[in-house]
């Protein structure tokens, strides 16, 4: 079974949407791959985004089954709930006030460990020891008794993927 751990960071500083622009770069990728994106990530709360990927692979590491490798783990799930947000009141002209809404976001990260598939060739299956055309070269024909044009082994014809020269003698 798979190893599967999370992280979540609670209160940041940023709203939900900004937050899933970037958690959309490094859902389903690699933890190598998704911290190297998230490095060189334009938007402040990629560092944020940064420390609970770390978080979660931590989580990972230290749990009971995981084989050792960080290159396996991936990111399976990452996303930003909406937090409290604060109302302040700024002052505006003539005696009026504009609300100002701070928000904060939750951001989580899930990583789950790659299974390694094995995968031997099957013994003694017919057809896997035929040696292989050479590029470029053409395909054998074999001449059919009923109409007498030679048809290439091996290829599909469909109903309108006939040749010019096929097509005018008929």
């Amino acid at each position: 079974m798979a190893v599967q751990a999370h992280a979540t960071a609670k209160y940041i500083r940023t709203s939900a949407q900004k937050a899933g622009l970037v958690l959309d770069l490094i859902r389903g990728r690699d933890v190598n791959v998704a911290l190297a994106t998230l490095k060189f990530a334009r938007k402040g709360v990629a560092r944020d985004i940064e420390k609970v990927l770390r978080s979660a692979i931590a989580n990972a590491s230290h749990k009971e089954g995981f084989g050792g490798d960080v290159e396996r783990l991936f990111v399976t799930a990452c996303y930003a709930n909406q937090g409290p947000s604060q109302k302040r009141i700024r002052p505006a002209p003539m005696g009026r006030a504009f609300r100002v809404v701070k928000r904060t976001a939750h951001l989580t990260v899930q990583v789950e460990e790659r299974t390694v598939k094995v995968t031997a060739p099957p013994a003694g299956e017919p057809g896997t020891d035929a040696p292989k055309r050479v590029r470029g070269a053409k395909p054998k024909t074999v001449k059919t008794a009923a109409s007498g044009r030679a048809k290439a082994v091996g290829t599909k014809k469909t109903a309108g993927s006939r040749s010019k020269t096929a097509a005018g003698k008929e």
